[in-house]
């Protein structure tokens, strides 16, 4: 089965009417947001936003997948349903969903979606909503690790000063300027900068509110906005943020429009705590 990565509201409803395959929902919204209201059978795991990488070192790698298939088992996924998950809206939840997305498929989740426009987009399209909790029965999550998808700090070291591939640095202006080390607080983390010769694209550029709704752009359109920044369907690019959510956001905005790139999931908050790596922090107005 050729998964799609984005799906719209209608599309989901008849996912959701269909006998097969098992269609299970994921919201990443914040607990509380979830128990005032969510799509009906959806299943509330914020953890896919709020979990930390240790390091993107072996051993940090295995235990996020641990923790990850430990969750999984409980709320008794398996790994081989169809996987859809949300947010409240594409361009407000520092790119939430579309981590979520790239976590299931980087755990070898081979069937996984994002509801293109979010909760938003469900309200807007005046389909039911709901406050009932779903019971479910625990089962074994099958982990399939796609080492491939995630970029290692060595990796990301090894290519500062290969101009054959793109540092992308997709974070709020005030971070890429060097005012700020995260979007917790200036100081959250203890160096602010950039990860040497980088290229600055702020997530939010490669979407549109136009119909009310944040969604991506068309290919077209983002196609023209990297070609600005001289980046072609020939190049390399290793996305960075602070933990590695808005990249997955532009990660995928990139990959719909036919671009190669990978996401540097440990992204500012494991670079700028390791004082061995280099970075520049001269501050830009």
């Amino acid at each position: 089965m050729n998964t799609q990565l984005l799906i719209s509201p209608q599309e989901l409803t008849s996912l959701l009417t269909a006998k097969s395959p098992r269609t299970v929902i994921i919201d990443t919204r914040a607990p509380e947001e979830y128990a005032i209201a969510h799509i009906p059978q959806s299943i509330n795991i914020r953890d896919f936003f709020s979990y930390l990488l240790e390091n993107s070192y072996p051993a940090g790698l295995k235990k996020l997948q641990e923790y990850f298939a430990k969750i999984m088992s409980e709320v008794g996924i398996s790994g081989a349903e169809r996987l859809v998950v949300y947010e409240d809206a594409l361009n407000r939840g520092y790119g939430q969903s579309c981590r979520a997305a790239f976590l299931l498929k980087y755990l070898g989740c081979p069937h996984v979606s994002v509801l293109h426009g979010g909760y938003k987009a469900w309200l807007a399209a005046e389909l039911p909503t709901t406050d009932e909790v779903l019971e479910f029965e625990s089962s074994i999550f099958r982990l399939h690790p796609q080492a491939e998808m995630m970029v290692t700090t060595i990796e990301m070291l090894e290519a500062i000063n290969n101009p054959a591939i793109i540092k992308l640095d997709v974070r709020d202006r005030n971070e890429w300027q060097g005012l700020s080390s995260s979007p917790y607080g200036t100081d959250f983390c203890p160096r602010k900068g950039r990860i040497p010769n980088a290229t600055w694209l702020e997530w939010h550029q490669l979407m549109t509110s136009d119909s009310g709704i944040p969604l991506f752009r068309s290919k077209t359109e983002i196609l023209e906005i990297c070609q600005s920044l001289g980046i072609t369907s020939e190049s390399v690019v290793y996305i960075y943020c602070f933990k590695g959510s808005r990249a997955a956001n532009v990660l995928f905005a990139l990959q719909e429009a036919g671009i190669n790139a990978k996401n540097y999931f440990g992204s500012w908050n494991e670079w700028s705590r390791d004082f061995s790596l280099p970075i520049d922090n001269t501050v830009i107005q």
